[in-house]
């Protein structure tokens, strides 16, 4: 039967009897305990209350492009002191004109004295391996590119949280911000542009419930299958649509949402998406709602920038000059790897070090960073996902202990996530350093599983960014080395949530109270305990039945 046959409902009732059939229980003699929450999950897997659907995160899997271009034959030298910053950038444009192409670096050290930019679909900057291709950065992004501001004011830089020494956007979006930012009109940086103005209507869209996978729009002339659109939703006066981002109910209707100036500017909610499927005013989408659509937030679809996508880095070590961590919130931008305005790209077996900011996502969404590593004298934010990004893949990740002390004045989070940033998902990671950051902003539905952390992180984020956490937030799984709560235990913080499987932890050094009063309806289970879990791990869990049925 075609896909385009079944309707929202019916496609969610199938898939959601499908997932209760599929229960991964422990096995005989095994100690693993079933929470009740992940039995409601596999009855209600795209509209649960507490625990987000996040089983189609990530990219999906591309074939390397078959052309390859050798970074040599463009005048690049593995030698450590010639700069090769020209010659790479010559070989990935070359590789962009003809279509796509994977940029090969041999094995060895190559100097790069500017900024590494891949702008255009289907490029894959690939080394030898992290342990064998080495690019070796001499300066940073205020010297490359200029000071750059805070659009919100007061004297921070920006390269505290945006930018990459490798740069993955769109070429003309990355023009646009560098112009920008060399006129200091420090501009918006997601899918609409500087001024979020550049953006047309597609069609409106009709009510629908979140979880839902098809939607009927007013005109469907436009939209075509295999087409990136982005679903936009503005805020009414009331400010339901945040209230809704953070579980609805009491506790959001009494919180003051008119002075978080900050939260405020991150809003319409943008959330890229492609389309599957298009039968009359029918369309059915790659992925499924991530909120509901109500007509007082104008629900529609509409262009945005051109996107990147396909692209990637991989089997590669970034080394920045090792200079001493600057004070907080006024770095110099020694930063490591960005995907900005993409969609569907990959970062794999890249390691960073002795950055100032590790791995970026900056209005990204659908990709996968797979086997990344922060190594050498200490970070700001290892790991950053702002600006709204959404359903992207963080895993198999390391966070490295520090290799000096950390000098006064600066700050360590961890794996952040803040912005409305909503369905990304970090697993398996190995943290020896940071914590579980969110700069406020209402990041919602986000997911950590399967992570050791060495909790020493502190968290950010200004008091007019709103509150740390939407709903839906989900820890599960999760070892803390020191016994430290803070931001790892959040059924008292964080509303419509969920913390699974989390050994004892105590409060103590930075203790948040809930933005939110009243009943929050967050749940823990299984507290006190690790690896008891089953399952394990809650993406994988997730993502084994979607794939398997994906395409119905």
């Amino acid at each position: 039967m075609s896909r385009t046959r079944f309707t929202s409902l019916s496609r969610r009732t199938l898939l959601g009897s499908a997932l209760a059939l599929a229960v991964p229980l422990p096995p005989p003699g095994s100690h693993g305990q079933v929470p009740s929450l992940w039995r409601e999950f596999t009855r209600t897997p795209y509209t649960h209350p507490q625990i987000p659907y996040i089983g189609g995160a990530g990219a999906r899997r591309h074939p390397r492009p078959s052309r390859v271009l050798d970074v040599r034959s463009y005048g690049a030298v593995a030698d450590g002191t010639t700069d090769s910053a020209p010659a790479i950038n010559r070989a990935i444009a070359a590789a962009g004109r003809a279509g796509g192409g994977t940029v090969h670096l041999p094995p060895g050290t190559f100097r790069i004295d500017d900024v590494i930019r891949v702008g255009h679909s289907n490029v894959l900057l690939r080394g030898a391996g992290s342990d064998r291709t080495k690019l070796y950065a001499t300066r940073n992004l205020t010297e490359l590119i200029g000071v750059y501001g805070s659009r919100y004011g007061g004297d921070k830089s920006s390269w505290s949280w945006a930018g990459g020494l490798i740069w993955l956007a769109p070429t003309a979006r990355w023009d646009s911000l560098v112009a920008a930012i060399r006129a200091k009109a420090w501009p918006f940086e997601g899918w609409t542009g500087n001024r979020r103005d550049e953006w047309r209507q597609l069609t409106p869209i009709e009510p629908a419930r979140q979880g839902a996978w098809t939607v009927r729009v007013a005109d469907a002339s436009q939209l075509r299958p295999g087409t990136l659109v982005l679903l936009r939703l503005a805020d009414d006066t009331g400010h339901t649509l945040l209230q809704h981002m953070a579980g609805g109910g009491p506790g959001p209707e009494a919180y003051y949402w008119d002075d978080k100036t900050k939260l405020l500017s991150y809003v319409p909610y943008e959330w890229p998406v492609r389309i599957a499927h298009v039968h009359c005013r029918k369309v059915t989408l790659e992925r499924p709602l991530p909120l509901d659509l109500r007509p007082e937030w104008s629900p529609q679809f509409t262009t945005h920038v051109e996107e990147l996508t396909g692209s990637g880095v991989e089997g590669l070590t970034l080394e920045a000059v090792e200079t001493p961590q600057q004070p907080h919130l006024l770095d110099k931008g020694y930063n490591g790897v960005v995907l900005q305005c993409a969609y569907d790209c990959r970062v794999d077996d890249v390691t960073v070090r002795h950055v100032d900011n590790g791995f970026g996502l900056v209005a990204a969404s659908a990709c996968t960073l797979r086997g990344t590593t922060v190594s050498g004298r200490g970070s700001h934010h290892p790991y950053f996902c702002r600006e709204g990004s959404h359903d992207n893949l963080i895993e198999d990740f390391t966070i490295e202990e520090r290799t000096v002390p950390a000098p006064s004045n600066t700050q360590l989070h961890g794996i952040n996530v803040e912005g409305l940033s909503s369905y990304n998902v970090w697993s398996r990671g190995d943290m020896r350093m940071g914590t579980f950051d969110s700069h406020r902003g209402l990041p919602f539905a986000n997911v950590r599983t399967d992570i050791t952390v060495n909790n020493n992180g502190r968290h950010g984020g200004d008091a007019n960014a709103g509150p740390l956490f939407g709903a839906r937030f989900t820890h599960w799984n999760i070892r803390v080395t020191n016994g430290r709560a803070g931001l790892m235990k959040i059924d008292q913080l964080a509303p419509y949530s969920a913390t699974v499987g989390l050994n004892t932890v105590t409060e103590f050094d930075q203790i948040d109270v809930p933005d939110f009063t009243g009943d929050l309806h967050s749940r823990l289970e299984l507290y006190g305990t690790t690896e008891v879990v089953r399952p394990r791990n809650l993406y994988e869990a997730q993502r084994e039945r979607y794939e398997a049925r994906r395409d119905l």
